[in-house]
């Protein structure tokens, strides 16, 4: 079992190292927060607390490190960690700028390490159902995918509706395409805090010729969290908020049933049994096989890359107005 040190245990972080800790050994929880400190001294007595960063690098039994930090800190923290000789699954995104993660993964390469970018949505069972029917040509060539992740709240000050929702749709989009785009296309407005954008509406072309779209948004009267991928053949929805039928997949599509006569065709709507695995445990699982088994082609870092780099030019499109 490998011995792991956590870092960060406010918000989503206090998910992590909970997994953390039920598949693994434990040995430093490090956070900067006293009550937190506390808090986690008594729920893990047998691990080290503290708020130093460093002294868990220095401890040369542990092989791996989480982070889920603030989003600014997570460059920082995982280039210390890589440096240290250890292993890394970072919370998303892993840096903020494509400069940023290209080090992480040359450093990653380097010293043969595991860069795992914590991309949740591509361990869920309704997305991975999703996949299989991409993948497998059941829906048909693929003609567009696009996202809605919409709220009211939480409203942040350190990042931008892009950076804090949309790395979880184009996450998703990169991986069920299997290609970068060509070209992106960002339009967004800051309506509560000047410079932060509440709302944004991006476009994605990629060189096959499919495109994408992701509507995000934490000033919205409805919570989404929907990917609906549109083939010629059929179409298949993932619905989060939905309790049961997480995956719904449509027969419809466009039909020529005469040279040039387009008609559309409409047939059997059915949802497929999603299984009801935790996808954080799935995701952690992941991860530590990969300490185990060694980082074999980097898929996880450069995958992540990928969504970096994109997310990347959105922002010079938000910013210019123009596409990049």
């Amino acid at each position: 079992m490998s011995r792991v040190a956590h870092a960060g245990v406010g918000g989503w972080g206090k998910n992590v190292v909970r997994v953390a800790g039920e598949l693994s050994e434990l040995a430093w929880v490090v956070d900067t927060d006293a009550a937190r400190q506390a808090e986690y001294a008594a729920r893990y007595p047998n691990a080290t607390i503290t708020a130093s960063f460093e002294s868990a690098l220095a401890d040369d039994t542990v092989e791996a490190v989480t982070i889920a930090t603030p989003v600014p800190s997570h460059y920082t923290l995982a280039k210390q960690a890589l440096e240290a000789g250890k292993h890394v699954f970072v919370e998303k995104p892993p840096a903020m700028r494509g400069e940023e993660m290209e080090e992480l993964v040359a450093l990653a390469r380097a010293s043969n390490l595991v860069l795992m970018p914590g991309h949740l949505l591509l361990y869920h069972p309704g997305l991975r159902k999703v996949k299989e029917l991409v993948d497998s040509g059941e829906l048909g060539d693929i003609a567009c995918v696009y996202g809605n992740r919409q709220n009211l709240g939480v409203i942040r000050s350190n990042e931008n509706a892009l950076w804090s929702l949309g790395v979880h749709d184009l996450s998703v989009i990169l991986w069920l395409l299997g290609e970068e785009p060509s070209e992106v296309v960002a339009y967004g407005q800051d309506f509560v805090q000047p410079g932060i954008e509440d709302v944004v509406f991006c476009f994605l072309r990629f060189p096959s010729g499919k495109v994408a779209h992701m509507h995000l948004s934490w000033l919205d009267p409805h919570k989404m969290r929907k990917m609906t991928v549109v083939g010629r053949e059929k179409m298949v929805v993932f619905d989060d908020m939905e309790l049961e039928r997480k995956v719904t997949v449509y027969e419809k599509g466009p039909w020529e049933p005469t040279e040039g006569e387009w008609r559309t065709r409409t047939g059997d709507i059915f949802s497929p049994k999603i299984a009801t695995d935790e996808p954080l445990k799935l995701e952690l699982q992941h991860f530590l096989k990969l300490v185990a088994d060694g980082p074999g082609d980097h898929r996880e870092a450069t995958d992540g890359l990928a969504v970096v780099r994109t997310l990347d030019r959105l922002t010079t499109s938000l910013d210019t107005g123009a596409s990049a």
